[in-house]
């Protein structure tokens, strides 16, 4: 997403300022050209050699740093698809609203067309006074991307608005500005990882998946503009902005996927879900000394075919087919038994593919179009590809 951009990160004098040396490492290592900018105050609280050695290029300070460029704040300007200013403090903010160019950051914010996204960070009092308010109402007007700060710890110990947004945070807003915002308005629920069905107190049957693919779907959904809500079985890091709704029990997630796809334009079923549980949970831990329990099994709901037979009109609902042989021809008689409009077929007997992998091959089907062979892949690969067909079949209908 971000290969080859140029982003020059601006820095100003805050003590959020160390927060700048993650994003910066965050942004080389999602593909892009870091050219970092400190202003005279940030130098007190971040030393550039820190930053240096993990943007793309030194740090940059004065108009005069460098002899072969006399104009280096028109130069970054127009070689820069986006400036970044991480933390921006309510002086800065106001040099930009007003044109006030007094160092070379500020010079850069004004000698540019490219896009431009600010990350406040100061205390609450500063955050909230008239001044500030009304510079960043107009700084918004103008088309000037805010980062909005956080409700925490701020410096001195105090506990308020005006903590600067996490490096994750704003780097998925910079992905966000530079994404295909193809699902704007789009509300998505996904579901991700393996349901467990209690045995006794402490046991339960569970399956091997990480909830990896599941998670990525997500965060996918989110980049390009999804209002997204992921109802999961896992412990994984939640992307940025997205609503967990947390479940255990195949029971547990029906409830919370009928409740999520009532209100929902696409449905993403990428969990896996026990096939079978114990028809009676033991409250209390089996003891190995009582001797092997004889488990009686019944089926748990099919809660895809469900979602499948109460669809309503214009929903995009999208399957998973985790297989082993015959895959092909299994993921197509499932497509069609439970209406889905998409289904993702991958083998899970397959090298580096599947439960546990960061990695995955699959087959997208859908009804009236070719299989779709998706080769070997990182998740959010396979993400994005699934989310390419969600998008063709919605504009189809339109």
């Amino acid at each position: 997403m971000l290969a080859g951009k140029r982003i020059v990160l601006g820095v100003t004098g805050g003590i959020a300022a160390y927060k700048a040396v993650e994003v910066s490492r965050r942004l080389v290592d999602a593909g892009a050209h870091v050219v970092p900018v400190m202003t005279e105050g940030a130098t007190r609280f971040l030393g550039p050699t820190t930053l240096s050695a993990l943007a793309s290029e030194p740090v940059k300070t004065k108009l005069w740093d460098d002899p072969e460029t006399p104009i280096p704040h028109t130069k970054l300007g127009q070689g820069a698809d986006l400036i970044l200013v991480a933390p921006a403090t309510a002086r800065l903010i106001s040099a930009l609203r007003t044109g006030l160019s007094t160092d070379l950051l500020t010079n850069v914010l004004l000698a540019t067309r490219a896009p431009v996204m600010i990350c406040p960070a100061m205390h609450t009092e500063m955050w909230e006074h008239p001044a500030v308010a009304d510079n960043i109402a107009t700084l918004r007007e103008r088309g000037v991307h805010i980062v909005d700060p956080e409700a925490g710890r701020l410096a001195g110990g105090d506990v308020g608005a005006g903590r600067l947004a996490e490096p994750e945070t704003i780097v998925a807003a910079v992905e966000r500005l530079f994404a295909e915002q193809d699902l704007s308005g789009v509300r998505v629920v996904v579901s991700a990882g393996g349901t467990r069905e209690p045995i006794d107190a402490v046991r339960v049957i569970a399956n091997r998946s990480s909830g990896k693919q599941g998670y990525a779907l997500a965060a996918e959904a989110a980049l390009r503009g999804a209002t997204v809500t992921l109802v999961s079985t896992v412990d994984l890091p939640v992307p940025v902005g997205i609503d967990l709704v947390p479940v255990e029990t195949a029971a547990e997630m029906e409830a919370a996927m009928h409740a999520a796809a009532t209100s929902s334009d696409v449905v993403v079923m990428a969990a896996a879900v026990a096939d079978f549980r114990p028809k009676a949970a033991a409250e209390h831990k089996l003891k190995k000394h009582d001797g092997p329990p004889e488990i009686v099994l019944e089926p748990t709901p099919d809660i895809l075919a469900g979602l499948g037979a109460t669809k309503p009109e214009g929903q995009v609902l999208v399957g998973f087919a985790a297989e082993t042989d015959d895959l092909v021809s299994n993921a197509e008689r499932k497509l069609v038994a439970k209406h889905l409009d998409l289904i993702v077929a991958n083998d899970v007997g397959a090298p580096a593919t599947g439960f546990q992998h960061d990695t995955n091959a699959v087959t997208i089907l859908s009804v009236g179009s070719e299989p779709e062979v998706v080769p070997l892949a990182d998740k959010r690969t396979i993400a994005a590809a699934v989310f390419d067909r969600v998008v063709s079949i919605r504009n189809t209908a339109r």
